[in-house]
């Protein structure tokens, strides 16, 4: 008989809180292998006795029939001295390496091997058992296996054991211990296992009354729902706040009192099928929506839909999702029909997480609640893809895509901390080669978002055991991290705006050596200290050269142009030698001596402009409305105007927006026609900018970056002519496209300088 060896295996990658020890111990059961299996740190070690056959089929299983929310790296095995083990076994985890160590065991078990896991949703098992009366857990609102639930919100340190995490003061009752115990059960160390005898349980509050228990307080808040009230519902990753989809009155009071009075919201459907009443989908769609992400998808409205007009008002498409948790499939079966699911949380801030602060903080919004005493540790909110050219693509990272983990193409000199954008903002600890971004925080307006950043900051690099040495920012000075920059004590690395948006884009295509990268967004500082926002860059990461951009404009009033289309429509007017009856003489005064009115080359602002003189938008509610109103009443096609291409005096390429003026300002012109023909012309201006850069340089990849290719319509125009022209095009897939994947650009600026 062949003589028993001992091998020490070491495996990193994501193989903590996935089951990934029960599937280990299940498998050396299989091979005949003895020894033990432990989580250390963000790894799995493994000590395994048995014959080299044995141990190189174990070896092998280990990483091809890995559980399918894992996600394995590298495997490192070594020889060491048998322990005589007599059977194989699941230890404790270990805070660091120990028993059997060597070389290969603390490169795997470094900060370099944690991987956190992002919440998962509720698996096909446990929603089998959610409805399943003869089962324990049935109708348990926090039901949840090692192949589900919540992961990122809810642990607070590593290695991810029940100590570690809001449930540590959750004490397991008999029934749940021998299932956590049990290696064979589904439900081994799954560290938010819970039964109603043990665990989390709902309360409803509305007006002075609280109902204790989860099928008193679940029918409270269904009661509530149908009686058209808005409920605060706390989920896995915050609050939403829920009512009827159908209801035009009750979607009003929520719009009036947030207030939101145009920015879309979110619908919940419980299903498929209800998906399918209420927007056009594809099989293709269908799964994506579906996947355990559970994302919010952008999809084409049906006529027929049912739902209230208030819901997005003035656009084509609805945010569709589907239940992530039990409780939202709960609620969502005994309400029977749609619901609105938009993030509880004041404008602009972070979802709300706390009991306290969110009854206390949307006293004003909702007319119930309905809290769990699960805590959550970090606020995540929902991701939101949108279809474009074919391919889904984030708007937002957040719940269930977050953190996303991304490898760099070479090694960092040391730790960072990328401190992303203004709006929009998302952070990215990176070192090594390894890049992790949070979930969306949001804008930094207001002292709460702040205080989120600066907890966020703290956890990644507690969790992952990383210190950053430096702080990447963006080079405009009133950012709202600049104190928080400041106090750090760090050492800051500043980068420009569009360069990080290139930089971004550059990451996810890293077989395109040189690029024509176009950076249209709304603004960002640019290297000559005017607001860019309309640019097109040659080169590389680390060297970037402006060479094309738009004919510069300067904006009356500045910053409040942003949210005031009108003003970016006037400036165009004006800059033209044409009259402004709808702006103030006082302003038009201003705008000719220069006073606050930066100079401004942002495609954003050209949109703007497009969108009030097409009568859509003139004054927003939220950054982008006017581009998004102006999107959607955009006929199927329209007449493209030439825009002049000419070199100014600094060599770069500028198109002129002025000849789309007569078109934009033809009152006798249907909007819906000089809606598309402006989308069309800038897709044709892009092209032009292109092909002259192409004889210039010879590149032929082209990049799109910056929130202005959120647009649809924009975006695939763009594409098309591209290719058509003998150009590959490329588009972000992973990283969201606009100010969200600023935080990944300056990293990777910051790797090549």
């Amino acid at each position: 008989m062949p003589e028993r060896v001992a091998r020490f295996i070491a495996i990193g990658g994501r193989v903590q809180g996935v089951g990934f020890r029960p599937f280990v111990y299940r498998l050396a059961q299989q091979h005949g292998i003895t020894g033990w299996v432990r989580n250390v740190d963000g790894a799995v070690e493994i000590h395994a006795e048995g014959t080299p056959a044995q141990l190189h089929q174990f070896s092998d299983g280990l990483l091809k029939e890995a559980p399918p929310l894992s996600a394995p790296g590298s495997l490192t095995a070594t020889a060491c001295e048998p322990e005589h083990a007599a059977a194989f076994a699941i230890l404790d985890s270990a805070a660091s390496h120990q028993a059997c160590l060597n070389d290969a065991s603390s490169e795997m078990a470094d900060a370099g091997s944690i991987h956190l896991p992002p919440d998962g949703f509720v698996c096909a098992d446990c929603r089998a058992e959610l409805h399943d009366p003869t089962d324990r857990r049935h109708r348990y609102p926090f039901i949840n296996c090692t192949q589900c639930g919540p992961r990122y919100t809810l642990i607070t340190a590593l290695p991810y054991d029940r100590p570690n995490t809001a449930m540590r003061d959750f004490a397991l009752c008999p029934d749940c211990r021998r299932e956590y115990e049990n290696p064979l059960d589904r439900r081994f160390h799954a560290e938010p296992i819970a039964c109603p005898l043990c665990g989390p349980h709902l309360q409803c509050v509305a007006g002075d009354e609280a109902i204790h228990g989860d099928a008193a307080a679940l029918a409270a808040a269904v009661t509530a729902l149908r009686g058209g009230k808005i409920v605060a519902v706390k989920g896995v990753g915050g609050y939403h706040l829920l009512c009827d989809a159908t209801n035009d009155a009750t979607v009003a009071a929520l719009r009036a009192r947030k207030p939101r009075p145009a920015k879309p919201l979110a619908v919940m459907l419980r299903d498929l099928d209800a998906v399918r009443a209420v927007a056009h989908t594809t099989p293709d769609l269908e799964t994506f929506i579906a996947a355990p992400e559970r994302p919010i998808v952008l999809l084409q409205k049906r006529g027929d839909s049912g739902l209230s007009e208030h819901i997005a008002p003035g656009l084509a498409e609805i945010g569709c999702l589907l239940p992530y948790s039990p409780l939202h499939d709960l609620l969502l079966t005994d309400f029977g029909g749609p619901l609105v699911a938009t993030s509880g949380n004041l404008s602009g801030e972070p979802v709300l997480t706390d009991n306290h602060e969110a009854q206390t903080r949307l006293a004003h919004l909702a007319d119930a609640f309905l809290h769990h005493d699960r805590p959550i540790v970090r606020p995540a909110d929902d991701p939101v893809y949108r279809v474009i050219a074919g391919i889904p693509r984030p708007l937002r990272l957040g719940r269930g895509t977050a953190p996303l983990e991304l490898k760099l193409s070479a090694p960092l000199a040391e730790p960072v901390l990328a401190l992303g954008s203004h709006m929009k903002n998302t952070l990215c600890l990176a070192w090594g080669t390894r890049a992790v971004v949070s979930p969306h925080i949001g804008e930094l307006d207001t002292p709460r978002s702040l205080d989120t950043l600066a907890q966020v900051a703290a956890d990644l690099q507690r969790l992952y055991q990383v210190q950053a040495k430096k702080l990447l920012i963006d080079r405009h000075p009133a950012y709202g991290y600049r104190r928080y920059a400041r106090d750090s004590g760090l050492p800051l690395a500043e980068i420009w705006h569009h360069h990080a948006h290139a930089s971004a884009l550059a990451w996810e295509f890293p077989a395109v050596k040189e690029w024509i990268v176009f950076a249209w967004d709304g603004v960002g500082l640019g290297e000559d200290d005017t607001l860019w926002g309309g640019e097109a860059f040659t080169g590389s990461p680390g060297r970037w050269q402006r060479a094309a951009s738009f004919r510069p404009f300067r904006l009356p009033g500045g910053d409040k142009a942003g949210r005031e289309p009108w003003r970016a429509a006037a400036a165009l007017l004006w800059e033209s030698g044409r009259a402004v009856p709808f702006a103030p003489e006082p302003l038009q005064r201003a705008w000719s001596q220069g006073l606050n009115s930066p100079a401004s080359s942002s495609v954003g602002r050209l949109f703007d402009a497009a969108a009030a003189l097409c009568g859509v938008c003139t004054h927003a509610s939220f950054e982008g409305e006017g581009p998004m109103r102006l999107e959607a009443v955009a006929a199927a096609d329209g007449e493209t105007v030439a825009l002049p291409l000419a070199r100014d005096a600094a060599g770069i390429w500028r198109s002129d927006w002025a000849p789309l003026l007569p078109m934009l300002t033809d009152i006798a012109r249907p909007q819906a026609t000089r809606a598309a023909s402006f989308h069309l012309s800038l897709a044709q201006a892009l092209l032009a900018q292109a092909r002259q850069l192409r004889t210039q340089t010879g590149i032929t990849s082209v990049g799109l970056a910056g929130g202005v290719f959120q647009n649809r319509l924009l975006a695939e125009a763009a594409i098309s002519r591209l290719q058509a022209a003998g150009f590959a095009a490329h588009l972000p897939q992973r990283v969201p496209v606009n100010d969200a994947g600023l935080s990944v650009g300056q990293v990777i600026e910051f790797l090549h300088p």
